[in-house]
């Protein structure tokens, strides 16, 4: 990582030090901890790397998608810094999730990498309303929350975070086995949750980096055969869209490493966390 983006952490490192964290053990956190991520907007004068909402391109012999699309980025034009991800270097991922779901499922989602070169057909972008009910009322609340998704074209900014947790009581996941490996995990935790929020940066939609609660990644630990070490998990993306009517809800896609490292964005399988 570049010494440009660990100098965003200072605020980390002078609260942690006056706050009586030895500042070798400080830098030895943040050397360990700190990862790079891609924060994606609207708003910004960075890079166009994608589009937020449609057109939706598919190819032809896949079936119309089950949730709407959030965003479909170019990873050509994403720089290979921008993560610490394996990401291919050309091609398109698309982001699929719905912040709701009335038949009880939590809402969801999913991840679809197309290669370069893969012969797409755009496709309608379905309100997705009638999928879940036939009942005026539930389609006119799903209705209120798709017409809140970002549109238009998507900007990068840089960013590196810090996990913010360390509940020992959380079923092991990549960030748990991390901060079990330091001794002064949980207060370096308590004190970026302290001042993290006042580096700026940042954009709905991440790629990389940390989720940003400990119990929305639950699907890292659901997801998996038992036995299978956290380590091999790590966030492909993290959506927080700010929609009223779901403020502070979350949508994750977790994705293990062999899956990425492989391109099998597919198995990168979305999950909610919603604090109302």
């Amino acid at each position: 990582m570049d010494k440009e983006l660990l100098d965003r952490l200072a605020p980390f490192r002078d609260e942690a030090v006056e706050q009586g964290i030895p500042l070798a053990e400080v830098e030895r956190w943040t050397a360990s901890a700190a990862r790079p991520c891609a924060s994606l907007s609207t708003d910004g004068d960075g890079p166009v790397v994608g589009h937020f909402g449609g057109p939706l391109l598919l190819p032809p012999e896949l079936p119309d998608p089950y949730y709407p699309l959030i965003a479909t980025i170019d990873l050509a034009a994403l720089p290979a810094d921008a993560t610490d991800l394996q990401l291919p270097a050309g091609g398109h991922l698309l982001l699929f999730a719905h912040a709701d779901d009335p038949y009880g499922r939590g809402g969801g989602g999913e991840a679809l990498y197309l290669p370069p070169g893969t012969a797409v057909e755009e496709r309608e972008v379905r309100d997705g309303a009638t999928d879940f009910s036939d009942d005026a009322k539930t389609q006119e609340q799903v209705l209120r929350l798709l017409e809140q998704y970002p549109q238009g074209e998507m900007r990068l900014s840089r960013d590196v975070l810090l996990p913010s947790y360390s509940d020992p009581d959380v079923p092991d996941h990549f960030w748990t086995a991390l901060v079990r490996d330091h001794p002064r995990a949980e207060q370096m935790s308590e004190v970026w949750d302290e001042v993290g929020w006042r580096i700026p940066g940042g954009g709905p939609l991440q790629l990389g980096g940390y989720p940003s609660d400990e119990y929305g990644g639950e699907g890292f630990h659901r997801e998996s055969p038992d036995g299978q070490n956290p380590r091999d998990w790590v966030l492909l993306a993290d959506w927080h869209p700010g929609l009223e009517g779901r403020e502070g809800l979350t949508v994750h896609w977790p994705i293990r490493l062999p899956d990425l490292a492989a391109g099998r964005f597919d198995q990168a399988t979305a999950t909610i966390f919603w604090n109302p």
